[in-house]
């Protein structure tokens, strides 16, 4: 069969090049894909964006499954557009995307489903947003209520932070926010102490796969410093996440949600990312919902999939008289997997572009670099965003993983590079 995914980031790499290996595939498109995704023969990269142009690309090349990576086609409604023509697709719709694209909407819907989340209010207007800064305090959380690439949160550790956030994302929109309805708003949180952890699971809209455990680095300097990003790294699995912290999410976060999805007549279909605080008696409280998996958890949790993953995207896409998740128990390697973002000079605020990659290895069966902000020119490899390459290593322990990535890191280079020497460091200090 012919297979599309959608996306040109480094989860999109990882799905590709875990879809390509099933037997069952002739032909796997990406749509746009990188700078990593043409430089493998067996992906084929199409430089296709708006939704109509996929589903009409996907009709006329006989595409029998289509799986969406990132958040900007699930709120422009591509799921909606491929089912509408027949068309099998793994994702959520529009409407149940909303869980990721709109804060206020995910924030409402946990509230009156009862699903343990931090304390919050929604602001349109800048100057009630200052006055519930100062009456709340600080540490604070500051979001941006639309899709900002993972950079719409601000953890503010001063009241002074929590002030310049609301200024940027109500007033300057400098993260290039994509507004929802109604225009910029914010949603503000109460900070919550713990440890975070990703929590992914694959929907059929009634039954749910958990994926293996994973945890990330959201800033940008090691021990956790700097500002937040995209996701400097990230392992699986992730022992913060226990047995006991496992089944609390799916009984308190993962199945409410699914069946509160349902009772709102929204259905949901595809993966669905929540970003968990885990507090030190192993509570679990929702930080977010993401409506796709998680990058770079992406990396790491393919790399340890053994089940055929065509196997799986099929069951959850079928009719009621096909095969569904109940029929599903995915094997995993059992070694720990590490991905380390390498990103480009002056991310996350301002990445330059153009620098020339040079180093790049061939993969293993233990190490594979996979591309995000990279593409080819004039054929050269080069960065082309703010997250150039997560380079995804497999170990018998997280020390050895993480051995492995950062040996590989030392024969990559691109001028500007920058990365965190620490990948991993919580959960080897647990």
């Amino acid at each position: 069969m012919n297979v599309l995914v959608i996306g040109g980031g480094g989860r999109e790499h990882a799905l590709a090049w875990k879809i390509a290996q099933s037997n069952k595939v002739q032909k796997v498109f990406v749509a746009p894909g990188n700078g990593g995704t043409a430089r493998d023969k067996r992906l084929d990269n199409i430089d296709i964006t708006g939704v109509k142009a996929l589903r009409e690309f996907a009709q006329s090349h006989s595409v029998e499954l289509t799986v969406v990576g990132p958040e900007t086609p699930l709120a422009a409604g591509v799921v909606d557009e491929f089912r509408a023509h027949g068309m099998r697709i793994f994702g959520p719709t529009k409407a149940a995307a909303q869980l990721e694209s709109s804060k206020a909407f995910s924030k409402a819907f946990m509230k009156r489903h009862n699903i343990p989340t931090a304390e919050y209010e929604t602001f349109t207007d800048a100057q009630a947003a200052h006055d519930y800064v100062n009456a709340k305090g600080a540490p604070i959380v500051v979001k941006a209520d639309g899709l900002a690439a993972g950079k719409g949160v601000v953890v503010a550790m001063t009241a002074a932070e929590a002030h310049e956030a609301i200024d940027f994302m109500l007033l300057d929109n400098k993260l290039g926010v994509s507004h929802n309805e109604g225009g910029a708003r914010v949603v503000i949180e109460e900070f919550l102490q713990g440890e975070e952890a990703s929590f992914i699971v694959m929907c059929d809209g009634k039954t749910v796969l958990p994926l293996a455990t994973s945890q990330d680095h959201k800033r940008l300097l090691d021990a956790d410093l700097g500002p937040n990003t995209g996701g400097m790294g990230a392992y699986s699995p992730a022992p913060v996440v226990t047995p006991e912290v496992h089944a609390r999410a799916m009984r308190e976060i993962i199945l409410p949600t699914i069946k509160g999805m349902e009772k709102d007549g929204i259905p949901f279909t595809g993966f669905l990312y929540a970003g968990l605080m885990i507090d030190p008696q192993g509570h679990v409280k929702t930080l977010e919902f993401n409506c796709r998996m998680g990058d770079p958890e992406t990396q790491p949790i393919m790399a340890r999939l053994k089940t055929d993953l065509v196997d799986v995207l099929m069951a959850a896409t079928a009719t009621n008289a096909e095969t569904r998740f109940d029929d599903f128990e995915l094997e995993w390697d059992r070694r720990t997997a590490i991905g380390v973002v390498l990103a480009a000079h002056g991310y996350p605020m301002g990445p330059r572009k153009g620098d020339a990659i040079t180093g790049l290895p061939q993969d293993t069966d233990d190490v594979v670099v996979f591309h995000a902000g990279t593409q080819m020119q004039d054929g050269q490899v080069v960065t082309s965003g703010g997250r150039v390459l997560c380079v995804t290593a497999l170990g018998g322990t997280l020390r050895l993983a993480q051995q492995q990535a950062y040996d590989t890191i030392k024969g990559i280079h691109f001028d500007g590079v920058q990365y965190r020497t620490d990948i991993g460091y919580r959960a080897i200090s647990r």
